[in-house]
């Protein structure tokens, strides 16, 4: 399959699939508290079958062309992910989404695997739309949906019901013109 660098840091971006259950089994129960702070993610995944499962019907979302799973490993290791959701081609819009455990943070990594995924969404599939939903007390991520170039669009009051408390989302995207716009000053800045 593919294995895509992501830095000279040894961090790669691969495909998620059903054989990585232990794992991604193991990569939850290290950040499970940190990565569950705001989203249900990976909660019902408790075992290597309930991994396998969920890693399974993300397989079969990606067949059917409408989510895909993406995981980030650093030296080897599987440290978190990008995802897909809601992918709709013909309409020309995604939503995407991240995860990743506690000692990777503040590395980039999301960054730089969300801009491959973006990408590819864009340029390969037509995406035209690319969305992004947190939980507004969730700054680390709507600090990547900035850093992406994204547009906050509004928020969604307390429409996320999560640990007792419900929390509002914030709605943030990014139209493929915009997007192309983005990674053109970006690459001309690295130059």
């Amino acid at each position: 399959m593919y294995a895509i660098s992501l830095g000279d840091d040894g961090a790669q971006l691969r495909p998620l699939e059903p054989w990585h259950a232990e794992e991604f089994l193991a990569h939850l129960e290290r950040g499970r508290e940190f990565i569950g702070q705001f989203i249900p993610f990976g909660s019902t995944v408790v075992d290597v079958s309930t991994a396998r499962e969920t890693l399974q019907r993300y397989a079969d979302l990606r067949a059917a062309d409408t989510a895909s799973y993406h995981g980030i490993w650093l030296d080897g290791k599987l440290v978190g992910g990008v995802l897909t959701l809601n992918f709709d081609a013909e309409s020309g819009n995604c939503e995407v989404g991240c995860w990743l455990e506690p000692a990777a943070t503040g590395r980039g990594l999301i960054t730089r695997a969300m801009r491959v995924l973006i990408d590819w969404a864009v340029e390969e599939r037509g995406i035209h739309r690319v969305e992004w939903v947190a939980a507004s007390g969730n700054v680390s991520s709507l600090n990547v949906a900035r850093r992406l170039g994204m547009t906050r669009d509004g928020v969604r009051r307390q429409a996320h019901p999560y640990g007792g408390v419900r929390h509002d989302l914030e709605v943030w995207s990014i139209l493929a013109p915009e997007w192309r716009a983005t990674r053109a000053r970006a690459e001309h800045t690295d130059q």
